[in-house]
């Protein structure tokens, strides 16, 4: 990622001719990363920020009169673990107008900057993909209950939000992922769905694991379209147990891991295996986000958990931060940099805002 960042910023400097001596030039062109800076850039080298450790990723950004700019990203580090608990005092706002040879710096609290709750324009919502062949049925059933309802407590909000959801499909041999509870912000609902699970679920002993991960992937990019609109931006985790290997051998596990890698950057993908007849290479690539393994079934609860951190993990990593800017109507475009730094590690990001209408009077 380094490397990486390296390489655009010297891009920028050789192609477009980036100084903080014209901030006009600066605003002309809206590079998007990915999963990299998104709608974001490097930040300008008249900063003088050093090279930092972690990655601000731009999803969104609008502003509302009189004058307050939104911004809404992601931060994690350069190896991709998301970054969760900033709040607005370890932010640094730095603005470039037309007249400013370079940024100034733009005080939090005057401008009342402030981490707003994302819930506003975000929705996440969570896939939990149960392996109940006649392994699980029949040796590790009641485990899995216990697990997987710890699993719910830990990643829905204590009260409903329709912005946070949870589905729950379960998979055997067949051709189909099974729903067992439909995508809903209640947590009792999903608490009941699994204590609902009996072991005469499943009619086949097979298991269709690579199945479950491409159908279940095409879920999740069906709900990041579907929530992505209208200003609101979606996010998705999946999170697929199995106690064994794929047996049904109806899909490849080329196809499998090539549905997950071509994935949308706002789906994680998480695995949990159980017991000594999984093959933990294929869950680790199928989980590429992270992965746990179980050696038995009483393991299996703390397993559930350790992952139900780090979806939760994920999902606060995203942050709506907004600020009042003292730019006003007829100002223009102007430059913006975003700062963050939590302990002995920075990063920073840059974008742009116009100031059309911009009065006095924000809060």
């Amino acid at each position: 990622m380094k490397f990486f960042l390296k390489t655009i910023t010297l891009l920028f400097s050789i192609s477009l001719f980036v100084s903080c001596g014209n901030a006009d030039n600066d605003i002309n062109f809206i590079p998007d990363f990915g999963d990299g800076l998104g709608k974001g850039k490097p930040v300008d080298d008249c900063l003088g920020l050093d090279e930092g450790e972690l990655v601000l990723s731009i999803q969104e950004e609008f502003t509302t009169l009189p004058g307050k700019v939104s911004i809404f990203f992601k931060v994690s580090d350069t190896d991709g673990n998301p970054v969760s608990g900033l709040t607005a005092d370890q932010f640094t706002i730095y603005e470039q107008g037309r007249n400013d040879d370079c940024f100034n710096t733009i005080s939090t609290s005057e401008s009342a900057a402030r981490i707003s709750p994302n819930s506003q324009i975000f929705n996440n919502n969570t896939l939990l993909v149960l392996d109940l062949s006649n392994s699980v049925l029949d040796s590790s059933l009641d485990e899995l209950k216990v697990a997987s309802t710890s699993f719910v407590n830990n990643v829905m909000p204590a009260t409903d939000v329709d912005s946070f959801k949870m589905a729950i499909y379960w998979f055997d041999g067949e051709d189909e992922l099974h729903l067992l509870n439909e995508l809903t912000s209640s947590k009792q609902e999903l608490i009941t769905a699994i204590d609902g699970i009996t072991t005469d679920i499943s009619s086949d002993p097979s298991t269709d694991l690579y199945g479950a991960v491409i159908k279940s992937t095409d879920i999740a990019s069906n709900l990041i379209q579907s929530t992505t609109t209208n200003g609101n931006i979606g996010a998705a985790s999946v999170v697929i147990f199995t106690d064994g290997t794929d047996q049904a051998s109806r899909f490849t596990e080329a196809a499998a891991l090539k549905k997950v890698n071509e994935a949308n950057a706002n789906i994680s993908f998480f695995t949990i295996g159980l017991g000594s007849e999984i093959d933990t290479q294929v869950l680790e690539d199928i989980g590429k986000t992270f992965s746990v393994f179980a050696q038995n079934k009483e393991e299996l609860e703390q397993t559930f958990r350790d992952i139900s951190e780090k979806v939760s993990e994920r999902a606060n990593s995203f942050y709506l931060f907004e600020y009042c800017s003292p730019k006003r109507d007829g100002s223009g475009e102007n430059n913006l940099a975003i700062q963050v730094k939590t302990g002995s590690r920075q990063g920073a990001v840059q974008t742009k805002f116009s100031a059309n209408g911009f009065t006095g009077g924000c809060e």
